[in-house]
C-alpha cells in the first residue's frame, strides 16, 4: 500500500515510471523539479562582487556551476573552484523582510568552506551589484536557485 505512487526518473535512466513509497516520491519530485528548473540557472551563472574571508576588497567575478556539478567556479581576475562536498555552510542574505512576513529579496551569500588538505575553514561573501541592473535579476534567480540546491543537499545529508 505504501508505494502505490509511480513516477518517471529518466535521470536515472528508467524508461517506464518507478514504484516509489510517498516519502521517496516528494523528494524524487523536488529533485526533478530541481534538474528542470534550479541546474540550468546555476550551471548558467551570475555575476557578483566576492569579498574573500576577512578582507576588505571584493573583485567582480562570474559564478557558476561546473558542467560536471561538482564544483563552484568563479571567474575573475583570480580564478577559484570550490568543491561542492566541501562547502559546509550556505547563507542567503536577504532585503526587504517586514515583521508581518513581507517580501524579501536575495541580495547575496555567504558560503564557508573547507580548504582541501587542511582542516582550515574559508569564508566568502557574494554580494549582488546595485549598479548592474540588467544582472540584478540573474543574480536574485541564481541565488534562489541556491538556495533550493543547499536545501536538497543538506536533506539528502541527513537521510
Amino acid at each position: 500500500k505504501c508505494c502505490s505512487k509511480k513516477v518517471p526518473l529518466p535521470r536515472m535512466c528508467f524508461v517506464d515510471p518507478v514504484r516509489q513509497c510517498a516519502e521517496c516520491a516528494l523528494v524524487s519530485q523536488k529533485e526533478t523539479e530541481f534538474y528542470d528548473k534550479q541546474l540550468k540557472v546555476l550551471m548558467n551563472g551570475a555575476t557578483f562582487f566576492v569579498t574573500l574571508g576577512t578582507s576588505d576588497k571584493s573583485e567582480l567575478m562570474v559564478c557558476r556551476l561546473s558542467n560536471n556539478q561538482r564544483y563552484l567556479v568563479l571567474d575573475g581576475d583570480s580564478h577559484y573552484e570550490i568543491e561542492i562536498v566541501q562547502i559546509s555552510t550556505v547563507q542567503i542574505l536577504t532585503e526587504g523582510f517586514t515583521p508581518g512576513g513581507g517580501n524579501t529579496r536575495a541580495i547575496g551569500m555567504i558560503l564557508q568552506y573547507k580548504v582541501p588538505g587542511s582542516e582550515e575553514v574559508t569564508q566568502m561573501k557574494f554580494t549582488a551589484g546595485e549598479d548592474f541592473s540588467c544582472n540584478k535579476k540573474l543574480s536574485a534567480a541564481w541565488l534562489a536557485a541556491m538556495h533550493k540546491a543547499t536545501k536538497l543537499l543538506y536533506e539528502s545529508r541527513d537521510q
